[in-house]
């Protein structure tokens, strides 16, 4: 096994996409498995309801992972679609959460990941919605309903979102460039790794300063590697 760090985000796992299900599942199997760290930088699932949801449909992906972390040091930071990923799971699975921002070190680098919501402050309705479920009190009156009662609630929560999404332009929904700087200024750091945005591309951000962003798994993998021979290299086949 290699020093190799790989990072991904956006699978958005979902019972109703079953081949991104399969491209995750033979990625963990085959490339991960050569890594000594994987970053999952949120959205692994399209929805998670609270640790004591059985999820049948992930549960392929949930034991490759708990194997895969038995030799490789497995880390995420949640998204806006499974930010109630909690402890219990972590814990069961070999993985350990970490909030954001989350400052890296590769070779003396500083490397912040997030992931990218955060940066998208021009709108304002969703930055809103998110201080409200991230709110301590709010995720345990949440996580205390019944689990068919939170399903319904969420299943009206991406009605709404999904709606609201199609009235907002893709400049709104996309990164604020003063977020940005201000994260690498806050941060002392010269990269910003991230997803959410579904937008794959290196952004030169000024001198020494590059922002990487993940793409989704829609029809094939997405990924990050870094090696310090090679430095940062994105997989994305929307680049070649």
């Amino acid at each position: 096994m290699s020093d190799e760090y790989l990072f991904i985000s956006d699978c958005h796992l979902d019972a109703s996409r079953p081949e991104v299900t399969a491209m995750l599942v033979n990625f963990l199997q085959t490339r991960a498995v050569t890594a000594r760290y994987l970053y999952i930088l949120g959205d692994l699932f399209e929805v998670w309801l609270g640790d004591d949801d059985p999820a049948p449909e992930h549960q392929d992906v949930i034991r490759l992972l708990r194997q895969l972390g038995e030799t490789t040091d497995l880390f995420f930071i949640a998204g806006n679609r499974d930010f109630l990923l909690g402890n219990d799971f972590a814990r069961a699975n070999n993985i350990t959460l970490l909030d954001e921002p989350h400052l890296l070190l590769l070779d003396k680098a500083r490397v912040v990941l997030v992931h990218g919501d955060l940066l998208c402050t021009d709108d304002h309705d969703y930055q809103a919605f998110r201080s409200m479920v991230r709110a301590p009190e709010w995720q345990a009156d949440f996580l205390a309903k019944p689990l068919s009662l939170r399903q319904q609630m969420a299943a009206q929560m991406r009605t709404y979102s999904l709606e609201a999404m199609a009235q907002k332009s893709m400049q709104i929904m996309d990164v604020n460039l003063a977020a940005v700087e201000n994260c690498f200024r806050d941060n002392g750091a010269s990269t910003i790794i991230h997803g959410h945005t579904h937008r794959p591309a290196v952004h030169t951000c000024g001198p020494g300063l590059r922002r990487i962003v993940l793409g989704d798994w829609d029809r094939e993998p997405s990924y990050l590697s870094w090696t310090r021979e090679q430095g940062f290299k994105l997989h994305d086949p929307r680049l070649t």
